[in-house]
């Protein structure tokens, strides 16, 4: 460790600048106390009024995605599925014979 003493620390941690968090130029105490009306006017995004569609490829089709306000943050392919989801169930072609599950009785 160091050799200074704590009151020296802690001297030294007031002197520390701390990160002012701001939003286009205001800043977070005056957004926490103004009125929402004024706050709404601060953001570029407008509520969805009409549905959004777009086409998303996953490798081999486009499928068709609707675009809800809590996708904003995400990749569209997060919303396009690439496989096949695997259906479990009874053996299919190509299973053998003793790999067949047989209940005993």
């Amino acid at each position: 460790m160091s050799n200074q003493t704590f009151p020296q620390l802690l001297s030294r941690r007031r002197d520390l600048t701390f990160k002012k968090f701001s939003y286009k130029g205001v800043d977070l105490d005056t957004l926490l106390d103004i009125p929402t009306d004024d706050l709404v006017k601060l953001f570029p995004a407008c509520p969805y009024s009409k549905k959004h569609h777009r086409c998303v490829h996953n490798g081999k089709t486009f499928n068709q995605i609707e675009i809800k306000p809590e996708m904003i943050v995400h990749y569209l392919a997060e919303f396009s599925i690439s496989y096949k989801p695997v259906k479990h169930g009874r053996p299919g072609q190509g299973a053998t014979h003793s790999s067949r599950f047989i209940p005993l009785k």
